[in-house]
């Protein structure tokens, strides 16, 4: 970015709520069901229907309002954002104004430079989403209302971001935590969250906000960083000419990575809110205020640092595997069984996170429980196996999900503990390697690596490598 300017970005985040019903009706939001089939005279806006409020829709928006610092307000209502689009037949979106329920809260984040930016939420607010057109069937536009009154937090944010990373790290942290509540699913490519870029540039030094665009269509977080870059650049190219932004909303194209335009930009006025009058004002007393409180769980920041404190792990592993709530509930389940907190993290990591990544799933389909994972790292930490045993027999295990145990027994695995047998086995090796002896005495330490490669290949593996290594500096010292 030219050294002179700087961005000023605000994100608009819309979640879909994961409840069962829509926000002011009993119709399913089921995603993939047949289109305008999830729909009744509610969310259809037949005349005479009256809404009633989701209750679970409520304290969904409350629990996101205290995990990001809100303040929750004792009353909030709801108002009707007039406008007229086909996948709208109500005519009028319900949503919330002026009386959010949640207002000035705020996010953390560090940059990769080691710097942190406090983020501050101007609001979360409560609405129904609005259906879909469908423009790809030729030169028809269908419209699907399934996705009509679904419930939505919308969650704004202050215009504090000054790089495309702030958006982004911003954005991982939201859906993190929406998904370690468990009110949303987080799914971009299904829609179900959905991010709005308001962008502008200005002098450095400048405390005047410039012209702002709206950037949509962006269905990932890298397009997310992506879309703001390209946009800050474009909006420099234009002031840098001569020209002038213009406010409108643009389209982010991935496949071209740029920007188009898609029409001007409304300004809240010309969506001629009004209090909605079928609805009643939202009360959240005190009582209905601490029982929401009492069902938010360990965020990730905190839990992130008690894995930090109380398990002694780095920081880098504390990090990934807080990374998704059921992650870190695995990662607690296996260390019920090995208190190796370390050797737990390493085999999540690497062989637990290597099979997620190569079979796309997630770790609540990861076919290995727990305990049997658990299991395995105290064979290798008793000595009963070692751990090049454990990652050979580790496929097998993950196909059956059977006690690792079992599976050592039966496939006479048990790790040679017993000092005779290695010193056979060694005595035999050193016989026949000569050579490797004399590079060994005359000072090459390194050569050990290959006496124990030779112990091991001997005992199929089997052999304790710890035994292995006393045992052989013994014997080559002895070839004096």
């Amino acid at each position: 970015m030219n050294s002179k300017y700087e961005a000023v970005i605000g994100l608009e985040v819309h979640a879909q709520l994961s409840t069962k019903s829509k926000i002011f009706c009993g119709c399913s939001t089921k995603f993939g069901s047949n289109p305008n089939s999830n729909v009744c005279p509610i969310c259809l806006g037949h005349p005479g229907v009256l809404p009633v409020l989701n209750k679970k829709v409520v304290e969904y928006a409350a629990l996101m309002g205290f995990a990001t610092n809100c303040k929750i307000r004792e009353r909030s209502i709801f108002a009707r954002k007039n406008y007229f689009y086909p996948d709208s037949p109500k005519g009028w979106q319900t949503s919330q104004f002026d009386e959010p329920i949640c207002e000035n809260g705020f996010l953390d984040v560090t940059t990769s430079d080691g710097v942190e930016h406090h983020l501050n939420i101007t609001r979360i607010h409560m609405e129904e989403d609005a259906g879909k057109s469908i423009h790809d069937k030729g030169s028809e536009t269908l419209v699907d209302l399934n996705r009509t009154g679904v419930p939505l937090i919308e969650i704004v944010s202050e215009p504090d971001m000054r790089s495309a990373e702030e958006a982004y790290l911003y954005l991982t942290k939201l859906k993190q935590i929406l998904t370690y509540l468990n009110i949303c699913d987080g799914n971009m490519e299904e829609g179900s969250l959905r991010c709005d870029a308001n962008v502008s540039i200005r002098l450095k030094n400048e405390t005047s906000l410039g012209t702002k665009t709206e950037v949509k269509n962006m269905n990932s977080f890298k397009n997310v960083e992506k879309a703001i870059n390209v946009e800050i650049a474009r909006q420099i190219e234009i002031v840098e000419d001569g020209g002038r932004i213009i406010q409108q909303t643009l389209l982010w194209d991935a496949d071209l990575e740029d920007v188009f335009p898609m029409r001007s930009k409304e300004e809240s006025h010309d969506y001629r809110y009004f209090p909605e009058p079928d609805l009643m004002p939202i009360v959240i007393n005190e009582n209905w205020r601490n029982e929401i409180a009492e069902n938010l769980p360990e965020l990730p920041e905190v839990r992130k640092n008690r894995f930090i404190s109380e398990f002694k792990l780095p920081e880098y592993d504390a990090e990934i595997l807080t990374s998704n709530r059921p992650l870190a509930d695995y990662y607690e389940k296996v260390i019920t069984v090995t208190r190796d907190y370390k050797s737990a993290s390493n085999w999540i990591m690497g062989e637990v996170l290597k099979v997620l990544k190569e079979d796309k799933i997630e770790i609540t389909d990861f076919p290995l429980s727990a305990e049997n994972l658990g299991k395995l790292i105290e064979l290798i930490n008793n000595n009963t196996i070692s751990g090049q045993i454990a990652k050979d027999i580790f496929p097998e295990i993950l196909k059956t999900n059977e006690d690792p145990s079992k599976i050592v027994r039966e496939k006479n695995l048990v790790q040679i503990t017993d000092t005779s047998k290695l010193e056979g086995i060694i005595s035999t090796i050193i016989s026949s390697n000569q050579a490797q002896v004399q590079q060994y005495l005359s000072g090459k330490d390194s050569v050990i690596g290959f006496f124990v490669g030779q112990v091991m290949k001997a005992s199929q593996g089997k052999a304790n490598p710890k035994v292995v290594n006393e045992l052989l500096k013994k014997k080559l010292i002895e070839q004096k």
